[in-house]
């Protein structure tokens, strides 16, 4: 039987959720209503059919559990789950993997000591993690992307007819850029293109951009910008980089997957909200895990 080194930090956590439990129990989060009754009505109010085949299911813990609060968050990270856990809130609805895999998979990690302390964190604590990726995108509008342009005040610039298209008035990049920075509060975004380039039409691509469609969408003679989560250096970035040399006025900014769509799963806790009231809800944000050492952030504490 494997056994678990408790940290101090570790028993004043389990204190705290503990008296966080209590609390939200007062204020309305009476455990009155079970993880899957919460799936069912997630699935009888976004609007699209349940896929057979899909990522959305509960990757960690039992669909009876008594809820007493919901966390939002775009990634389960043990940083995330740990203050839901503190602030009294034993279900995660998270729109990435919480173990570290598109598919969840979990297969080599058994023996692996992170793994298993991440798991017997959410089993102490009771929790429940339910992964709402496919269908969030799915619904209409795309709950990530209305969350997205809310967040970055582009409500107002987005095409009628391409929800994903921004329109600017000659916006010269490096301001759009600064811009983004500030809204989203990033630490490390980055850029290819001239800072001078100006804006006219952005296309965004929350999350990660794959070869095929990145390429496609900076090809489009209507696109000045794709603006992106994340995507490897050798295909889109490298692709960008000789659309520039040619001569074409193009430009790529990464904004880092988890920053690229957190307002969206913001935006998911407003919208559990009222058919979920049997509880509290809020959203908790996974952590920019990347900083640069002119930002003048550290890395993440090590555990006591």
């Amino acid at each position: 039987m494997q056994t678990t080194k408790v940290s101090r930090r570790g028993l004043l956590l389990g204190g705290a959720s503990l008296a966080a439990a209590d609390i939200a129990r007062s204020q309305g989060g009476s455990g009155d209503v079970t993880a899957m009754q919460v799936i069912d009505r997630i699935k009888a109010n976004v609007g699209v059919p349940w896929r057979t085949e899909t990522v959305d299911r509960i990757v960690f813990g039992s669909p009876e559990t008594r809820v007493t609060g919901i966390a939002s968050t775009m990634m389960a990270t043990l940083d995330v789950v740990e203050r839901a856990a503190a602030a009294g809130k034993n279900m995660v609805v998270t729109h990435e993997p919480t173990f570290y895999s598109h598919q969840d998979t979990v297969d080599t990690l058994k023996q692996d000591a992170t793994y298993q302390y991440k798991v017997d964190f959410l089993r102490k604590h009771d929790m429940v993690v339910f992964r709402f990726h496919d269908h969030w995108h799915m619904r209409h509008p795309d709950g990530i992307a209305t969350g997205m342009a809310q967040a970055l005040g582009w409500t107002q610039n987005a095409d009628p007819q391409e929800a994903l298209l921004f329109r600017f008035p000659g916006t010269p990049l490096g301001q759009l850029a600064d811009e983004i920075k500030s809204r989203l509060k990033i630490r490390t975004m980055r850029v290819v293109g001239h800072a001078g380039l100006p804006v006219n039409r952005v296309l965004a691509s929350w999350g990660y951009a794959s070869l095929g469609p990145g390429i496609q969408s900076l090809a489009r003679a209507d696109v000045d910008v794709l603006v992106v989560g994340e995507t490897r250096e050798w295909e889109v970035v490298e692709y960008v980089q000789d659309a520039i040399s040619s001569g074409k006025k193009k430009a790529l900014v990464v904004l880092g997957h988890v920053v690229s769509e957190q307002a969206g799963m913001k935006y998911c806790a407003e919208w559990l909200k009222p058919f979920i009231p049997e509880v509290p809800i809020e959203f908790v944000a996974a952590a920019e895990p990347f900083w640069s050492p002119d930002s003048q952030a550290g890395s993440p504490r090590p555990r006591a």
